[in-house]
């Protein structure tokens, strides 16, 4: 629960052990460790520069998602460098694939989190990192869709608070598919593994 986090949904955690011992034993051709999974779906929200933004307007790349808040005092801000550090590594190593990439960031705390608000946080990671925020039920129902549990946890004695929140980061692919888990907390040099990994 530190720094404002909480652990994957039930499903992901007992998947991921499994997941990871079979990682060593995959071959180029291997199936995705997320194929099949019920994660993703339809949505429309709006991103830092106030526009509508839909999953449609995806369709055809892979999506790499991730879902926090920017007043995240620790975890969000972490991730978020190694993941944009990590695109880079990748897009140096094979510019044709990354750009293939479309890194997304939607947040859970639509109060605070306006267009404005994530235009400033989104920049500071990778330039083409697009941050996504809507109303409260819009936010509610794409976390749904992505397997995210969140809660506000007030602050005693302040007006401030924190969220708890899912800490992944996935890859889907050009059709909108779960394909895996990107490495959000390790290093860029294996988030650019993964990513090359599974992007075609």
């Amino acid at each position: 629960m530190a720094g404002g986090t909480m652990n994957k949904p039930r499903f992901l955690s007992l998947l991921l052990p499994a997941l990871l011992a079979l990682a060593a034993c995959q071959s180029p051709s291997a199936e995705p460790p997320l194929a099949g999974a019920r994660i993703g779906g339809p949505f429309t929200l709006t991103d830092q520069d106030g526009r509508r933004v839909t999953d449609a307007q995806f369709a055809g790349r892979y999506r790499l998602v991730y879902f926090g808040y920017t007043y995240c005092p620790d975890v969000c801000p972490t991730d978020m460098q190694t993941l944009g550090r990590g695109l880079s590594l990748f897009e140096k190593q094979a510019p044709a694939l990354a750009a293939k990439v479309q890194p997304i960031f939607i947040t859970v705390d639509p109060a605070r989190d306006t267009p404005a608000v994530l235009k400033q946080w989104v920049a500071a990671f990778h330039p083409r990192l697009i941050g996504l925020t809507g109303s409260e039920a819009q936010i509610a129902a794409v976390a749904k869709e992505y397997a995210v549990i969140y809660q506000r946890v007030e602050t005693p004695g302040s007006t401030s608070y924190l969220m708890n929140h899912t800490r992944t980061a996935v890859l889907f692919g050009p059709k909108g598919e779960p394909l895996a888990l990107i490495p959000q907390d390790e290093t860029p040099e294996a988030a650019a593994a993964e990513l090359a990994k599974w992007v075609k």
